[in-house]
Formats: structure tokens, sequence, C-alpha cells
């Protein structure tokens, strides 16, 4: 059986969980390359950030949550997980923040190969 994957899903699928928080709030985020790999997109490493995705009023620059690799000889090298605590960083009551996931990964050039990014995103509420 041959499985059918989205192009959003070629970088990466990122879930939290809870999705509503408050600073110092511990959380879980889960990504899955399951899809990326089959687009031939395999992660070097994977940066995740707290950001602001629209009307960024200059002042909100994208908070770093992890820098992490993937382990190819987990039982589950496709998957990433780890618990975090949300920043005590200062937020606004009028913005909307995601999950980024930024996933670094090669592509063969014409002459070697080099490295790309792309982006999936989660949305996240913060009291």
């Amino acid at each position: 059986m041959q499985l059918s994957f989205s192009t959003a899903t070629r970088f990466g699928v990122v879930t939290v969980s809870p999705t509503t928080l408050s600073p110092g709030d511990n959380f879980t985020v889960t990504a899955n390359f399951t899809c990326a790999a089959q687009f031939d997109v395999h992660p070097q490493y994977t940066d995740y950030y707290i950001e602001v995705p629209v009307n960024n009023n200059g002042y909100e620059p994208p908070i770093l949550l992890a820098r992490r690799t993937l382990n190819a000889s987990s039982e589950t090298p496709l998957f990433d997980q780890f618990t975090t605590q949300l920043p005590y960083a200062y937020y606004f009551n009028t913005s909307s923040y995601v999950v980024m996931l930024e996933t670094t990964y090669p592509q063969n050039g014409t002459n070697g190969s080099y490295s790309v990014v792309g982006g999936v995103e989660t949305v996240i509420d913060i009291l």
C-alpha cells in the first residue's frame, strides 16, 4: 500500500500538547518526518521556535526552544519529541503565536551538496 502525502508535510509535521500555555508551563513538542522522507527530505537538524506569524510589531523576535538532531539508530528515527518550558518572555495579548519547526536538510547541487531550510508551524495560545 502506497501512502499519499500533501506537499505541505514535506518539511515534517509538528504538534504541541497542551496548546494553551502560560509562561513557565511545561509542554511537549512532537515532530513526525514520515511524510518528509517520502519527499526525500532527511533532516540534518531541526530548530523549534515560538514566533508571531503575522503582524509582528518588531518587538517579538523568534524565541528558540531547541535545536535538535534526529537519532537515526533509535526505534523511531523519523520522530522527534521533547518536553520544554514556555520561557518567561514578554508576550502580547493582541498577538497570535505558533511553534515553528525549521528543518535543515541537504540537497544535491550541480557540484556537490548544500543545505536548505523549510518550515511548518502549529498554533498555540499564550495567556
